[in-house]
């Protein structure tokens, strides 16, 4: 697929996803919800790709959510792909990990496209929110749904009602962001947690993100445990060759070679 508003790159097992139409704070219209679909189909279906980072073009925005004017050129609301907002935000069965580089606003859909990643590494310039009920309507992107399972709901409440954007400083401390960078250190700050996550055997990954979000759906935490042998990446972790080999180079004193299988 030849892709006009977003950009797709590979190297080294981390596909980059970055949201391209700067000149409307990448802004979302039904293009890129089509286009971002099949980048997320293609990057969850290569075994070769092990981590994703997605990213907004240009200095202002992350992105500022659905595109408006775009909407009422159609005459009717955007059309969501099968995998949801953004092709990811329905995107349940996804075991990758996935992290959001924002620098900039993340508004509405912008926002709710973060809070789906696992990991939001921040510039101190950015900002988020969900403020939709400001135009008459509510986050239907999972947003409401996320933030207060994230931070709990006292705290999230104080951001949905309020429509408010608040700071990267205030999102480190409610603790939807991970990690805060300097405006100049984004790019490095990314490379270093592909680096960190890479060490680790993407199977062994792949399995802890799946239990982690299986098991919340759990009952209580006796359930989560007593099940999670039984989730799919759990079971192919333990079933795989680089099971073996972690324990070979272990004991060899080496880095492992890890192969993804």
């Amino acid at each position: 697929m030849d892709y006009k508003y977003i950009t797709v790159s590979k190297a080294e097992h981390v596909t980059r996803i970055t949201l391209n139409r700067p000149e409307v704070l990448n802004a979302i219209n039904q293009e890129m919800h089509d286009e971002l679909q099949h980048a997320f189909d293609d990057f969850a279906a290569d075994d070769e790709q092990y981590l994703g980072v997605v990213a907004g073009a240009g200095e202002s925005a992350f992105s500022a959510g659905s595109d408006l004017k775009s909407m009422a050129r159609r005459g009717r609301p955007h059309d969501y792909p099968a995998s949801g907002y953004a092709g990811l935000i329905e995107r349940y069965d996804l075991d990758k990990p996935l992290i959001a580089a924002v620098d900039g606003v993340a508004a509405g859909g912008g926002f709710e496209i973060a809070l789906a990643c696992d990991i939001i590494v921040a510039t101190r310039r950015s900002r988020f929110g969900l403020p939709e009920p400001l135009v008459g309507v509510i986050a239907l992107g999972g947003g409401m749904h996320r933030l207060a399972r994230q931070i709990g709901t006292k705290q999230a409440m104080g951001l949905i009602l309020t429509g408010d954007l608040v700071s990267a400083e205030e999102g480190y401390r409610l603790g939807f962001v991970t990690d805060l960078v300097d405006d100049s250190a984004l790019d490095a700050a990314i490379d270093a947690w592909c680096a960190r996550i890479l060490r680790c055997a993407p199977l062994a990954i792949r399995a802890s993100k799946q239990s982690v979000m299986r098991g919340l759906d759990e009952p209580d935490l006796a359930s989560a445990m007593r099940n999670q042998a039984a989730y799919p990446a759990f079971k192919a972790c333990y079933e795989s060759a680089d099971r073996q080999e972690g324990a070979l180079a272990f004991a060899e004193k080496r880095s492992p070679r890890w192969q993804g299988r």
